[in-house]
């Protein structure tokens, strides 16, 4: 989606264009013969207040929508890291000689775990990792199911382990699911809509009053860095607000690996 591509660009957008709609109500005041006067504009101050209490809505639901679900991806970083973590642990039920080999393919594994979110905003790059990650986990499968039906294998190992890397790989469809997970593109396109339609009541309401640019500077650049961050919450890992700090999870538990 072209969300995605550049919040940055997306907010600049918004930006100019608010300050385009107010000069365009101004324009369309003054194509009257008359600017409208206070008291024929004050039977449409309930119509402006319904819009603009509509955008204002608009921005603290997208919002809270946008915390909510980067909230729930960093709580699946942890979750990814549980889940390896204790998958990791019981690979010591499995046969001694066939420890190494697995916990080497667990390191490979969280590396490319790692990776497949580091080359993002590049989502191709990103997916073609995420497919490595996918065989590795056929690799881990294959060889941990083959381990715990050696006799020297715990009697528990296939009930503890097995189970355990089910969980580790169910995560990884959980993480990237959140990671698509988005409202519809009609919902940032009426609130961007929406937006103009108020930035078109404000310069209609000040066609009489002189061009004051601070207002219209102040305007813009405050809803332009709500559309910023809202946009950066939805997307992280796009702007400036990243998941780097929590993926410090991963990182650790990749570097325990190699001891």
């Amino acid at each position: 989606m072209f969300l995605a591509t550049s919040t940055l660009t997306v907010a600049l957008m918004w930006l100019v264009s608010v300050v385009a709609f107010i000069e365009l109500g101004r324009l369309a005041a003054h194509s009257k013969k008359k600017v409208p006067g206070d008291a024929e504009q004050s039977g449409f101050g309930a119509l402006e207040g319904c819009v603009f209490g509509l955008f204002g809505l608009l921005i603290a639901f997208t919002f809270s929508g946008a915390a909510s679900r980067f909230d729930s991806r960093r709580l699946m970083i942890a979750d990814e890291a549980n889940a390896i973590g204790t998958a990791y642990l019981r690979v010591d039920l499995l046969p001694s000689d066939a420890q190494p080999r697995i916990r080497t393919l667990f390191s490979d594994y969280v590396g490319s775990r790692l990776k497949t979110y580091r080359l993002l905003p590049d989502v191709e790059a990103a997916e073609r990792e995420l497919m490595r990650s996918q065989s590795f986990q056929k690799d881990i499968w294959d060889f941990s199911r083959a381990s715990t039906e050696d006799p020297k294998a715990h009697v528990d190992a296939g009930k503890l382990l097995l189970p355990a890397l089910n969980a580790m790989f169910d995560i990884v469809t959980t993480r990237t699911m959140g990671m698509r997970t988005h409202p519809p593109a009609i919902v940032f396109v009426l609130l961007f809509a929406v937006g103009l339609v108020c930035a078109l009541l404000i310069g209609y309401r000040t066609a009489r009053s002189p061009r004051n640019w601070f207002y219209v500077s102040i305007y813009a650049a405050v809803t332009a860095v709500c559309f910023y961050v809202i946009l950066d919450l939805e997307y992280p890992r796009t702007g400036l607000i990243h998941l780097q700090e929590f993926d410090r999870v991963l990182v650790e538990l990749h570097e325990s690996m190699k001891d």
